[in-house]
């Protein structure tokens, strides 16, 4: 087998492979012999049918098998001979397929790039410190509350953070537009639900009333042919509700699956709960800030295989998300591109750190994560018990410990300062170029 190699670019290599016609007629002649053995042709005993007659029914097919593999094999032996790392599947063009010659043809792809993680001394690092203090609790009880909030109906006006039931008509120059009416409607004052001017003009009101308020749309509003024009909207109180907060009592705790009959007890479960989310909070936002310093630090070349695949990846998560009657190709593909070439780069950067590094996934971490998670089950031993049960899970936390490893390798290196925060600060989320 001969092969010779050329560098069209950076990433892109096109190799030169010929084969000898003997190995090509070889794998002909093995599958040519395994389907006489098999072959029922009519006037012939079963393996006994001439190889003439079993030629000309059959060759044809048997060697486009046998040129299929031949390439397979071929293009693998040479990369492996050649040290190449294809990151995907080769573009083959056949120069000489012709029966009784050598096989020649052209493979085109693209490797994977080779480079070495540096700059780790010039990522800054910002490590939040917080922690869950009593008034943080409190809090949580009171939205913990408030999530679960019950409406009375009173005979009193409307003010805000009551719940209006209504029957609505909006108009434009007389005439009612879509998305424009509503019978039965749900809307609590206050909540900002409706566009401005809206529920104010409806604060004061009782049960039965009719208001019309002349309103503006909002020049940015979602809608284009409403943004910036006037309406009126002919509205009807059906009912007024009152919000009723629950009592913080056994039967409020059960609510969230907790077995709990003093407000000590639920307390000291909710703290457990929002200690975990500020561990996982700020190790998500430390974990951020060492992966925008590595991109930052490590500019890579991707092979567009790479990013073309991450791309078909994400189109499928974005469907199963929010479905729909689409197919994941119909989503434009450059919706998705800046993110792919991220995860990509990412991908590589923290390969190369864990061979650079010999960095091997700590089981006790790894134990240590699962039990994590396994803790906001009712059942956690059942938990701990599936994921060591199911190979591909655990294979899964491991790589969520083998990244951890990675930011712990990269913050012994790193400019890390330390700043105190609130619980509230600590916990909020991410900007939108670090979350993504």
């Amino acid at each position: 087998m001969q092969v010779s190699v050329e560098s069209t670019s950076a990433l892109e290599r096109r190799l030169t492979i010929g084969v000898p016609a003997e190995r090509i007629e070889s794998e002909v002649n093995k599958r040519l012999e395994q389907t006489a053995r098999r072959a029922k042709i009519p006037g012939f005993r079963p393996g006994k049918v001439p190889m003439s007659v079993i030629r000309q029914r059959y060759e044809d097919a048997a060697r486009q098998e046998a040129l299929g593999d031949v390439i397979q094999a071929t293009f693998y032996e040479a990369v492996v001979e050649q040290k190449l790392k294809p990151a995907g599947a080769p573009s083959v063009e056949p120069k000489v397929f012709e029966k009784g010659k050598d096989l020649e043809y052209i493979a085109t792809f693209e490797i994977y790039p080779e480079f070495e993680v540096t700059g780790l001394e010039s990522i800054a690092v910002e490590r939040l410190q917080a922690e869950v203090i009593d008034a943080d609790v409190d809090n949580m009880l009171e939205i913990l509350r408030k999530q679960n909030t019950r409406y009375e109906q009173v005979e009193r006006k409307a003010r805000n953070d009551d719940q209006l039931n209504i029957d609505f008509v909006g108009k434009i120059d007389g005439e009612a537009f879509a998305g424009g009416s509503a019978k039965g409607t749900l809307l609590v004052l206050g909540s900002g639900r409706m566009i401005p001017g809206f529920e104010e003009g409806l604060v004061g009101a009782k049960a039965g009333d009719e208001r019309v308020l002349s309103l503006v749309f909002p020049e940015d509003y979602q809608n284009l042919d409403l943004a910036g024009k006037a309406a009126e909207f002919a509205v009807t109180v059906n009912s007024v509700a009152e919000a009723k907060l629950p009592e913080l009592n056994a039967e409020f705790f059960a609510l969230f699956g907790i077995n709990e009959s003093t407000l000590e007890a639920f307390r000291a479960e909710v703290r457990k709960n929002m200690e975990r989310e500020l561990r996982q909070a700020i190790k998500a936002k430390i974990k951020n800030q060492v992966m925008d310093g590595l991109l930052a630090a490590n500019p890579v070349e991707v092979p567009k295989a790479l990013v073309e695949s991450e791309v078909n990846r994400l189109r499928v998560q974005a469907v199963q998300q929010f479905g729909g009657n689409i197919k994941p190709e119909q989503l434009p593909a450059e919706l998705f591109e800046e993110q792919a070439k991220r995860r990509v780069v990412l991908g590589l950067i923290i390969a190369e750190m864990v061979k650079q590094f010999e960095i091997k996934p700590d089981e006790q971490r790894v134990r240590g994560l699962i039990e994590e998670m396994a803790a906001a089950y009712q059942e956690p031993e059942q938990v701990i018990s599936w994921y060591y049960k199911n190979e591909q899970q655990l294979n899964e936390v491991r790589s969520v410990v083998l990244e951890e490893q990675v930011v712990d390798t990269v913050l012994q290196k790193a400019n890390v300062t330390d700043k105190a925060v609130s619980y509230e600060e600590a916990v909020k989320p991410a900007e939108a170029k670090q979350a993504a």
